[in-house]
């Protein structure tokens, strides 16, 4: 009964949420060829709208465009762009209160500014509330977020506040920093609140499930579902979460400029949410770079955005029965690759399976600092780390060859990123800002 109130307490609250929701729903019933002819509407009404109502898609689209718009006519929208044009691609006449800006962390390596609203905040919402459900979820389930950024963090002093917080049934923690006392504050908190659903940062849930696993702790066994978010998810991550949680950890991949954009479901495959984005694959100097287009946001049209990201769309449907198109997602960002001085580009799993069987191991960072040197941050207790720079070493030198070194560097943490994001691998680029 107080479940019930309590959810429809919800959805009087957030209104416009769950009337974005039931479409949604609907387009989890459609066929691969609906959702495709779905996908090719949407896409062409957003590119005319956006050449017709803003001044930086009038100078981009100089071409005439037909009705039905092939993508590969068009150009790509990249991030600098977005930094150089973004007043100029807000909609001129479009009436949408409450219209702020937004910042993103600039984990690819260019932080940008964009326009958002409350509406793109709704459907964000709506969007993940049907990931949710591919976890068992149900409105009115408890979530409990392991956010980074500060500005993503509301109090809740008042009364009212407090009301509104058990009626949303979510719960944020703020994780852009911790320690042993906050990994036990925050498995105590689990333990007590019994939540549903856990979402976050990568890094932070795989920390957490340390901490869990290593003192023996029992966790509730409400848990349905950990969604991973904002970061490259691990096999040895995952491993970790799910052993400590004793559920699947569903990894999701968007962005804050573009959210929703995929999500894992039971089988372990990448679904595209192709009702919300339009998402390529398109190969520039032997990469598969990920472009998206944002099928509903008419505020600041992203059209052709490159997000940074590499990764390739897959052929065939999942044993789901979901027919959302499907994505392998390389586990690295592009500036997550290292180069050697010969032009070999290393993905970053290599660097963090050197690291396999060394189970003292904290934390690390690999970070590329010359064309020929790459640093290993580690912390760990100094043994480790005197074996570390030794046998690493050698292995570098017989797979990568005996211009490219290593050093290792006993640290007592690394700092995460202002947003609460970490990097196990940064490749080499000058001038970056996180």
């Amino acid at each position: 009964m107080i479940k019930t109130l309590k959810y429809l307490a919800h959805r009087r609250a957030r209104p416009q949420r769950y009337r974005f929701l039931r479409p949604l729903l609907v387009h989890e019933t459609f066929n691969a060829r609906q959702l495709q002819a779905f996908q090719q509407q949407q896409f062409s009404a957003m590119v005319h709208y956006a050449r017709e109502h803003t001044a930086f898609y009038r100078r981009h689209y100089a071409q005439q465009l037909p009705a039905d718009i092939d993508a590969g006519m068009l150009p790509v929208l990249t991030k600098q762009m977005v930094i150089d044009h973004r007043d100029e691609m807000l909609a001129a006449d479009l009436d949408q209160p409450g219209v702020k800006i937004s910042h993103t962390g600039g984990s690819t390596g260019t932080p940008l500014a964009y326009y958002y609203s409350d509406e793109k905040i709704q459907r964000m919402r709506a969007g993940m509330m049907r990931s949710y459900r591919w976890a068992g979820w149900r409105q009115g389930d408890k979530v409990l977020n392991f956010w980074g950024a500060r500005h993503d963090l509301k109090q809740h002093r008042t009364l009212g506040d407090r009301l509104r917080r058990y009626v949303a049934a979510e719960q944020t923690l703020g994780a852009w920093e911790f320690n042993e006392t906050d990994l036990h504050q925050w498995a105590r908190h689990i333990q007590r609140w019994r939540p549903v659903l856990l979402q976050g940062y990568a890094s932070i849930l795989a920390e957490l499930a340390r901490f869990v696993s290593d003192n023996g702790l029992c966790m509730p066994g409400t848990i349905k579902g950990v969604f991973s978010t904002a970061e490259v998810l691990y096999d040895w991550q995952r491993s970790a979460i799910e052993t400590a949680f004793g559920c699947r950890v569903y990894n999701q991949y968007g962005c804050r400029e573009v959210p929703n954009i995929a999500t894992q479901c039971d089988h372990g495959n990448l679904h595209i949410f192709s009702d919300l984005v339009k998402l390529e694959s398109v190969p520039v100097d032997g990469e598969d770079r990920l472009l998206v287009t944002s099928l509903t946001n008419r505020l600041m049209p992203m059209i052709r955005y490159e997000l940074g990201d590499l990764g390739r769309l897959r052929e065939g449907q999942c044993r789901c029965g979901s027919a959302f198109p499907l994505l392998e997602l390389e586990v690295c960002r592009s500036n997550d690759l290292i180069v050697t001085p010969a032009g070999r580009k290393i993905y970053p799993s290599y660097f963090v399976h050197l690291l396999d069987g060394e189970s003292d191991i904290r934390h690390f960072q690999f970070r590329q600092h010359a064309p020929d040197h790459v640093v290993l941050q580690l912390v760990a207790p100094q043994a480790v780390v005197d074996r570390a720079e030794q046998r690493l070493s050698a292995k570098l030198h017989h797979d990568l060859g005996q211009d490219m070194t290593l050093s290792v560097e006993h640290v007592d943490s690394i700092p995460r990123a202002r947003s609460g994001k970490h990097r196990y691998v940064i490749g080499l680029q000058p001038g970056l800002v996180e």
